[in-house]
């Protein structure tokens, strides 16, 4: 019984030694997961623009296209009116 405070002087001498490895380990981790995050991330954000911008461009020479004026050879009919534009119907 009198030797118990030897158990507890042995486990505190154990977390006195041992946490800073493993809480260096533990650290280590963490920023490698936060760094593995962040390149995913940038690298799936990159590519969400990327696809956006083109979409864009796209989009933007498509509408041109169908914009596009076009002539007709030969006479056009034009309607000619007589009647004033402050005139009621």
């Amino acid at each position: 019984m009198k030797d118990r405070h030897l158990f507890g002087m042995g486990a505190a001498a154990c977390a006195v030694c041992c946490a800073a490895p493993i809480l260096t380990l533990l650290g280590v981790a963490g920023v490698a997961a936060t760094a593995a995050t962040l390149v995913f991330a940038g690298t799936v954000f990159a590519i969400v623009v990327a696809v956006g911008a083109l979409l864009a461009v796209w989009n933007q020479r498509r509408r041109r296209r169908a914009g596009d004026c076009s002539t007709v050879a030969g006479p056009v009919a034009v309607e000619v009116s007589l009647r004033r534009p402050d005139e009621a119907l």
